[in-house]
């Protein structure tokens, strides 16, 4: 059998008799009062228990929000992966490179003419790809913009009418311009 607090607390001999009185009847007494309205009773435990909760609830949330954040770029990037494995052209390996600026550095990648044309053109873009560049079409590389546009390198965007206020109009660039 197990005794009670009271009685544990009589026997270890932290209280003695008139104490334990006194404490009884000062309880019976707040509990007479809080009964009758005179009083209010002592809410701070479940104040506190309540606070608790919603601080538990918005951390929860917050991690949840978290998760979810993660989720959604951990899926972005698997698209993006998907867009540009499914859609890059195959490596070419020729004398004959096309020089792009990436990150203030000046990097190249082999093409051939008609990648070459593209590439000026706008119909085909590079991409950063596992350390690498890949070459892929526009409509690819606008949906992997939208997702994430820091992996485009260089997508051109072709200039149909030239301005009526160029002076240099009459001369044009020959598409054969070696760099």
């Amino acid at each position: 059998m197990s005794l009670s607090l009271r009685d544990q607390l009589l026997k270890a001999g932290l209280v003695n008799e008139k104490q334990a009185k006194q404490a009884e009847r000062q309880k019976r007494k707040e509990k007479r009062l809080v009964h009758k309205g005179q009083a209010e009773a002592d809410n701070s435990s479940q104040e506190a228990a309540a606070q608790a909760l919603a601080d538990k609830a918005k951390r929860d949330q917050e991690l949840n929000q978290q998760q979810q954040e993660k989720a959604e770029k951990k899926a972005r990037a698997a698209q993006i992966k998907q867009l540009i494995e499914s859609s890059r052209l195959p490596k070419l390996d020729t004398d004959d490179y096309y020089n792009f600026v990436d990150q203030k550095k000046v990097k190249r990648i082999a093409v051939n003419e008609l990648v070459r044309n593209k590439l000026s053109s706008g119909s085909l873009a590079i991409v950063t790809h596992g350390g690498g560049y890949e070459i892929i079409p526009r409509d690819a590389a606008v949906k992997i913009e939208e997702r994430d546009p820091r992996r485009i390198v260089l997508l051109n965007v072709a200039t149909e009418t030239p301005d009526e206020d160029d002076p240099y109009a009459a001369y044009q660039v020959p598409d054969d311009l070696m760099w």
